[in-house]
């Protein structure tokens, strides 16, 4: 009588089981990491967006010899394409000149 050898070709369940456990530890440290990143990142991308406006009210008040009162001015005159944050808060200028964030985001 012959042996039929059996082939072990494929993964156990308990193998397969290891190895998602393993993935989803990773995703739970992985994450949360990559979430605070992108709220540092969008941060900073506000940040940038102010100093550009307010050199852009700079140039303005240069050109104009007069001092800025609407950002809506500096879209009308092709100074900026937005007055808005990239991550949709508004920027406003403020009584001294300067341009900040009109309300900021918990």
């Amino acid at each position: 009588m012959k042996w039929i050898k059996q082939s072990q070709d494929g993964f156990t369940l308990i193998e397969m089981m290891i190895v998602l456990m393993i993935i989803s530890i990773l995703l739970l440290i992985a994450v949360p990491s990559m979430l605070k990143s992108n709220k540092i990142v969008e941060s900073k991308s506000c940040q940038a967006t102010i100093k550009l406006v307010n050199g852009q009210v700079a140039a303005y008040n240069m050109d104009h010899n007069t001092n800025l009162t609407n950002l809506e001015d500096l879209k009308t005159e092709g100074y900026v394409d937005s007055v808005t944050c990239p991550d949709g808060g508004k920027l406003v200028l403020n009584s001294d000149g300067k341009v900040t964030e009109a309300d900021k985001k918990s």
